[in-house]
């Protein structure tokens, strides 16, 4: 274990979550808020100690798959203390452990929340808020590694692939550091895309800014108590396009990009995730007709749920808790699904989806055809060996994970819908789920127990479980 490359890449860590402070503290002094001295404390807390601790050079800047990991997760973890300090100093959620619910719910681009009142928040409170969305959405030490001066070799595919959605992180161009910023370039492109198309459609800038973050992370934080059932049909149908748009795989962007359509669209994952979206939108429309006055209402309402859900983002314009029992399980079966793999979108994604389901039809002809030879394939390509049982491996943690945080939120005597919903929502970076956590409730009925564990879950779906895992591995502390 290279510890002090872990000390060294934590000491980044606070200097950028110093420079992420500044946006906020200008959004106060801009509104004249109070708010603005906690970020002003933050900010000069988390400076001083990234400069010590990145101050000592450090010799051997050799990470290996363990210490990817590990970096990874204290990365994320410190990100979150430091993020979660501005709402206890200015008094907006005076508990830490519901500051740091939040915040982690908005780092892991979640969307859950212990919030009574949005809109009794601050506005820099609430444009931290949604911001730490679109830091988390692509990933922080994404954006560190195409901005960051380290020399350190192969090391960034370690930590790249530690914190990137998905199965299978491949380099776009050879080098890390050039991967990092096309990545970076198509999401902030898209982003300020969203927020000028937003503008055109008559939202306020400050408006136009959260929503843009909370779409381009899949995060899913509103700024008001209705979310964003009080905007116009043109400002949430921009939205649900922004959703679907980020909830797919961005190597498919980068093809566009590099004049090679054919690759872009022999994407199974992408059509994949296209059709699910196709299919629950036309069931769930043709359920929930008796509820709207007209067929384009249904539409328009079930088109922004489910690209909501699918992508895990959690934004809401109706109480979907109220539609009927086949449209509500579909929405929660589209949770599990998630996003594709290389998005900011969360879940199992649809491309293990895909491999599972073909795993599973490679088993069964080998039962039926002892002699064949089959191989997985995707996109034309034959999957490795160890590629899919990676997957069967993910689901099994992932199953075991869900169960194990089931049975100890159970505690808090909750129905089993409220209990079941809230850990697929947390796990899979959703935010709502159904009953007290639906989409007119939230988590602040949770005991501190039960807030820690949805935490975990949080953490663990959006870093796709293993970085957190191996923390509690002993063998991982050795040097």
């Amino acid at each position: 274990m290279n510890y002090g490359m872990i000390v060294y890449m934590l000491g980044w860590i606070c200097l950028f979550e110093a420079m992420f402070m500044a946006l906020p503290l200008m959004v106060a002094v801009i509104y004249q808020e109070p708010a603005g001295w906690a970020y002003l404390m933050v900010l000069v807390l988390c400076a001083v100690l990234g400069l010590l601790l990145t101050r000592r050079k450090v010799k051997n800047r050799k990470i290996y798959g363990r210490d990817g990991l590990v970096i990874v997760a204290f990365c994320w973890i410190v990100l979150s203390i430091f993020g979660a300090a501005p709402f206890v100093i200015s008094g907006d959620i005076p508990s830490f452990t519901d500051a740091l619910f939040e915040t982690i719910s908005g780092f892991t681009t979640t969307g859950s929340s212990i919030l009574n009142d949005v809109e009794a928040l601050s506005r820099a409170n609430l444009f931290w808020r949604s911001f730490t969305h679109w830091i988390g959405g692509m990933g922080v030490l994404v954006f560190i590694l195409a901005l960051l001066p380290i020399k350190a070799g192969g090391a960034g595919m370690y930590i790249m692939r530690a914190e990137s959605p998905g199965p299978r992180v491949r380099k776009l161009v050879p080098k890390i550091k050039t991967t990092a910023m096309i990545l970076y370039a198509i999401y902030f492109g898209m982003t300020v895309l969203q927020i000028i198309l937003m503008l055109l459609a008559g939202t306020p800038l400050f408006d136009a800014m959260v929503l843009s973050f909370g779409s381009a992370g899949t995060g899913g934080f509103a700024i008001k108590n209705d979310g964003l059932a009080s905007y116009t049909n043109l400002q949430q149908a921009i939205v649900t396009v922004a959703m679907i748009l980020f909830g797919v795989n961005f190597n498919f962007y980068y093809l566009l990009l590099r004049r090679k359509p054919r690759q872009a669209l022999a994407c199974t994952e992408v059509w994949a995730y296209l059709g699910i979206i196709a299919a629950s939108i036309l069931v769930i429309t043709i359920q929930v007709l008796p509820r709207f006055e007209t067929v384009y209402q249904a539409f328009h309402h079930t088109a922004f749920q489910v690209s909501s859900i699918i992508t895990t983002t959690g934004y809401s314009t109706a109480d979907f808790n109220e539609w009927n029992a086949l449209s509500k399980t579909i929405l929660v079966l589209i949770m599990f699904v998630g996003a594709c793999a290389g998005s900011t979108g969360g879940g199992i994604k649809v491309s293990r989806i895909i491999i599972l389901l073909k795993g599973v039809r490679k088993e069964v002809m080998r039962v039926c055809h002892p002699r064949s030879i089959k191989k997985v394939k995707m996109d034309g390509h034959s999957l490795e060996h160890e590629a899919v049982h990676s997957v069967y491996a993910f689901v099994i943690i992932y199953i075991c994970i869900f169960v194990v945080s089931l049975l100890v939120i159970t505690l808090d005597e909750k129905d089993l819908v409220t209990n079941f919903t809230a850990v697929a929502a947390t796990i899979n970076n959703i935010g709502p789920g159904l009953n007290i956590v639906g989409p007119a409730g939230n988590f602040s009925s949770f005991s501190d127990l039960s807030k820690f564990v949805l935490m975990f879950d949080m953490l663990a779906g959006r870093l796709e479980l293993l970085p957190l895992l191996v923390l509690f591995v002993p063998s991982t502390w050795k040097k």
